[in-house]
């Protein structure tokens, strides 16, 4: 248990490959960060960390991490 813990520890502190967003089915409804997913080191897969759960009708989103995106989702809280 130790150990995996380690390893996603080590994991967390990479920058992650993709950011989750939950987008709502409606119209110019606003994007909700939720998560982000980390590649693995052999290329074949991610693993996702959700911090939110979406329970209103949608879809996740997942798009290239951006570290100006998350700025700009700071300083607009």
């Amino acid at each position: 248990m130790k150990r995996t813990n380690q390893k996603q520890k080590a994991q967390e502190a990479k920058a992650p490959a993709l950011i989750a967003y939950h987008v709502p089915d409606r119209e110019n409804a606003p994007w909700t960060r939720i998560g982000a997913a980390w590649d693995h080191k052999d290329e074949r897969g991610f693993t996702l960390q959700l911090d939110l759960v979406p329970v209103a009708a949608g879809r996740v989103v997942l798009r290239e991490f951006d570290p100006k995106m998350i700025e700009e989702e700071e300083s607009a809280a």
